[in-house]
């Protein structure tokens, strides 16, 4: 089930804090709950993806970006994720969670998203969204940055991003379908 109560929460919480410069780096503390583990008591690796969506919407509502997307009538839609998952996170075990906007190219938002726990970072996502508006479809990013007052053009990308995006646009879609047995 998805987590509605937290995520109301951390709205209204970010709505208390102070804004945040487009680029700036949102950081809360979560807490491992019951509901959020596998049979191997630990944080699910899907329920990991999940909690993610809770550092990027106070993030979007920081920088604006809700305020925006309302005006404009846009939404949000994760387009891809890579993810690394490298500590345990445990039951009643606390985390941090930083996101971040690392820039955009012609399609695409890429978001940076890490979780911590005494000092170790135990998993981290970059995210590619994309803007939409309805039935137009995918609404490009630099609309989306002049509206947040930035420049048409995002920062350059750090490699590792443009290399993941440009190896991702190589993969087959549809993907192959198997033949049935």
């Amino acid at each position: 089930m998805y987590p509605w109560f937290r995520m109301i929460l951390v709205i209204a919480k970010a709505r208390r804090q102070p804004a945040l410069d487009p680029f700036g780096t949102h950081i809360a503390s979560h807490l491992c709950l019951p509901w959020d583990i596998d049979p191997w008591r630990e944080l699910n690796n899907g329920r990991t993806l999940t909690l993610y969506d809770l550092g990027r919407l106070p993030l979007g509502e920081r920088t604006g970006l809700h305020r925006v997307a309302k005006e404009k009538r846009w939404g949000m839609a994760v387009a891809g994720a890579s993810v690394r998952y490298r500590r345990r996170v445990r039951a009643f075990q606390r985390f941090e969670m930083r996101s971040r906007m690392v820039g955009w190219d012609s399609r695409f938002v890429y978001l940076e998203q890490s979780m911590w726990r005494q000092g170790e970072c135990t998993s981290h996502v970059l995210i590619r969204s994309a803007i939409t508006r309805g039935a137009r479809g995918i609404v490009a990013p630099s609309e989306m940055a002049v509206a947040l007052g930035l420049a048409p053009e995002s920062p350059p990308l750090p490699a590792w991003v443009s290399a993941w995006s440009d190896a991702d646009a190589g993969r087959p879609w549809p993907p192959m379908q198997s033949d049935p047995a």
